[in-house]
């Protein structure tokens, strides 16, 4: 093993996040792994030191680390990226090893970790840890506790892992443009006990928001409010990976949210408990039963859930413009306009152009021109036809029988029988209203169906 004078090219211990140069301690620097996949990736299993249950990714993957004596080393490269949203759709993003946003990192409670990062951006940048306990000079933020990182340069952040949870890494240095670019990532530190709220499948994933004009592929960095695509991962449905769980799991999702607004995250079919945020563990004492969790901005929310339902259950932001793509803003709303008056009118401008919402915004399996590189607001097909979302949206899937690390998404699900709704020929039977109220000491007249009969 290389001993820490040898690595580091120096016996004295960093106060903060340094630079590495040199052709000796460049030639130390343990490679930087990429991913040029979108779909997630199997879970990284150690293979050496404490032990512990994976992550998986939604549509990602985990950092490969080295060791190097008791460190644990990682290699992170800042770098332009390409991202397929879904299928039709690519964004120019900034990112880290090949991806937006960057690969998870995972650790133990305990663990002394070494991470490089690599700048090839066209400008400088940073890494800070988001909500973990560390030195102020490794805390990442440019200027106040280390110099930025100029392109090209390699930077190394040292710190022990003081506490288990979810956390975030993102830039401190032109925030707002790198973020808005896509760079981001999570960090999940085990506990060193693996019986410590131990769950059988653990999913991870990052919010982001980006407003890129349809037909267009860099995305517009000064927006605080106006996005028209929500993310999971850098993913909008039905780009987004499904959730496959095995009946009876214990499950746990854990959320970050680095977009501009908050967003109440909603799964179908259960209740769960809200048990880590990244400032910790919630005692089990003080949680209690949710179906929709609300993870403010520039926070972690994990929630656990026993997976006791079959079937597939839709899991969403409930902020119903975030389960769109592409979202137009400013659209006059033309529910129960004249169809004919208002195409003759528009005709007389656009004469190739559809007048539309005037019964809703329902389009069905309905394809539009439109752009290239651009997605339909809402999209997907199910077992049922349509299923008209976008955005944050996603399944988890509960099916018996699945291996431990069987992720694959298992297809639709097979309702036993009598437990699908269904329609029936006879029409809805009219609602009895209201009687007028009785005046003059006159008793109140039976109340009457639309046709004036007697009910």
């Amino acid at each position: 093993m290389l001993s820490r004078r040898n690595f580091l090219g120096t016996a004295t211990v960093l106060a903060g996040a340094s630079a590495i140069s040199g052709r000796v301690q460049a030639a130390n620097i343990p490679e930087a792994p990429t991913m040029d996949k979108a779909t997630m990736q199997p879970p990284l299993r150690p293979a050496s030191g404490p032990d512990y249950n994976p992550v998986v990714t939604l549509n990602g993957w985990t950092l490969p680390w080295r060791m190097n004596g008791d460190w644990k080393e990682f290699h992170l490269v800042a770098e332009p990226v390409e991202r397929e949203f879904a299928d039709g759709m690519k964004a120019h993003l900034w990112g880290y090893n090949g991806q937006s946003p960057g690969p998870t990192i995972e650790a133990v409670e305990g663990d002394k970790i070494r991470v490089f990062v690599t700048n090839k951006l066209p400008e400088h940048t940073t890494v800070h840890w988001h909500g973990m306990i560390l030195p102020s000079g490794m805390d990442g933020v440019g200027g106040l506790t280390q110099p930025h990182i100029k392109p090209g340069k390699t930077f190394v952040y040292e710190f022990v892992l003081k506490h288990s949870g979810t956390f975030m890494y993102h830039p401190h240095s032109d925030e707002m443009v790198q973020m808005a670019m896509g760079m981001m990532g999570m960090i999940v530190v085990h506990p060193r006990d693996p019986s410590f709220r131990a769950v059988d499948r653990d999913f991870v994933f990052v919010m982001s928001s980006y407003l890129i004009d349809p037909g267009t592929y860099l995305p517009k960095v000064n927006e605080m409010t106006n996005f028209n695509m929500w993310a999971w991962n850098a993913r909008v449905f039905p780009g987004i990976d499904p959730l496959a769980v095995r009946l009876g799991d214990r499950v746990r999702a854990r959320v970050g949210n680095l977009t501009m607004t908050n967003h109440p995250i909603h799964l179908h079919g259960h209740t769960f408990k809200v048990s880590c945020t990244d400032g910790g563990w919630v005692p089990e004492t003080a949680q209690w039963p949710e179906v929709t969790m609300d993870v403010p901005v520039g926070a972690v929310r994990a929630f656990d859930v026993v997976a006791d339902n079959p079937g597939d259950w839709a899991f969403h932001c409930h902020k119903s413009h975030h389960t769109m793509n592409a979202m137009g803003h400013d659209i006059t709303n033309l529910i129960g306009v004249s169809k004919k008056d208002l195409a003759k009118a528009v005709g007389k401008l656009a004469p190739d152009a559809m007048v539309m919402g005037q019964t809703g915004m329902a389009m069905g399996g309905m394809e539009m021109p439109a752009p290239d590189n651009t997605l339909p607001m809402m999209t997907g097909t199910g077992p049922f036809g349509p299923i008209e979302m976008g955005g944050m949206f996603t399944v988890m899937k509960i099916r018996e029988g699945l291996a431990r690390d069987d992720y694959r998404d298992p297809g639709p699900y097979k309702h036993p029988a009598g437990t699908v709704a269904y329609e029936i020929e006879a029409p809805a039977a009219e609602p009895p209203r209201q009687p007028p109220p009785a005046s003059n000491g006159n008793k109140a007249a039976k109340p009457t169906n639309m046709k004036g009969m007697k009910m």
